[in-house]
């Protein structure tokens, strides 16, 4: 196990050391400001989505940055990257796919060898990968029979125009914004200071308080209870895969295979 050849130490510095406060006090001022405009004057379509996606992942993916001892440029540029997708998703599906800019960048950092802390540099285990694909089939599996079967909820066609926007939405800021900060920072210091439950205990608790704060999710008693079964078992699974392997990788390709199959749902974006 990775976590056995390379033993950890206690850390001394604070778990929330390197938080980068000013970014994110400024991020929380522009959200209020977009929301007090909107509630005076009225708004171009999806303008208050951009601002949600650049303010909720971008502060997200910025934070894991900072905690990787990245340049504090670093997230700016993942802030206005998120909304240059954002925008561009509201012109159509196709514009959706400039989301795969923000995974090309982080995958060029971590090339660059700056993003070692998040558990993304070097080889991934073939074993850990595929074991991510099991997991993420699953849960997404088992959620795709629950919800038809118990809410009545019908499966969209696989290649819809919209499916593949939300999957792209999805790997470039849902899913690769919350494995950064809550698997590859979180997580990954907790368990360097406390005990590998205690780290899990704590990631997943803040990567479901996560979606269920988020508007998009339905707000039906059967889809809160859901979410949280299913995200509370990925976040456990997807730690373990970060603790055996060393790699982020793996609990990335987990929660892509889990969101892929909850897109199908045609719940929305």
């Amino acid at each position: 196990m990775w976590a056995l050849v390379r033993p950890w130490r206690p850390g001394t510095r604070p778990l929330l050391a390197d938080t980068p406060t000013r970014l994110l006090v400024a991020v929380a001022c522009v959200v209020v400001a977009a929301l007090v405009l909107a509630s005076r004057t009225p708004l171009p379509t999806g303008a208050m989505r951009v601002v949600g996606v650049a303010a909720g992942h971008g502060a997200l993916l910025a934070t894991a940055l900072a905690w990787a001892g990245c340049v504090p440029g670093s997230g700016v540029v993942a802030i206005v990257l998120l909304a240059a997708a954002a925008a561009a998703a509201t012109l159509g599906p196709a514009g959706a796919l400039a989301y795969l800019a923000v995974p090309l960048w982080v995958a060029w950092l971590a090339r660059r060898q700056r993003l070692v802390a998040l558990g993304l540099a070097g080889p991934v285990p073939r074993r850990a990968l595929l074991a991510a694909v099991v997991l993420g089939a699953f849960l997404g599996g088992h959620l795709l029979v629950s919800a038809s079967l118990t809410l009545g909820v019908h499966i969209r066609p696989v290649g819809g125009a919209g499916v593949l926007a939300a999957l792209a939405y999805d790997a470039g800021a849902n899913v690769l914004a919350a494995e950064c900060l809550f698997r590859g920072a979180l997580f990954n210091r907790a368990q360097r200071r406390w005990s590998f439950a205690t780290a899990l205990v704590l990631a997943t608790a803040a990567y479901v308080a996560r979606y269920l704060v988020d508007p998009l999710l339905p707000k039906s008693v059967e889809w809160v209870v859901g979410a949280v079964f299913y995200l509370t078992l990925l976040s456990a699974g997807n730690c373990w895969l970060f603790w055996w392997s060393g790699s982020l990788v793996p609990g990335v390709v987990s929660a892509l295979v889990f969101f892929a199959a909850y897109r199908l749902l045609g719940t929305g974006g």
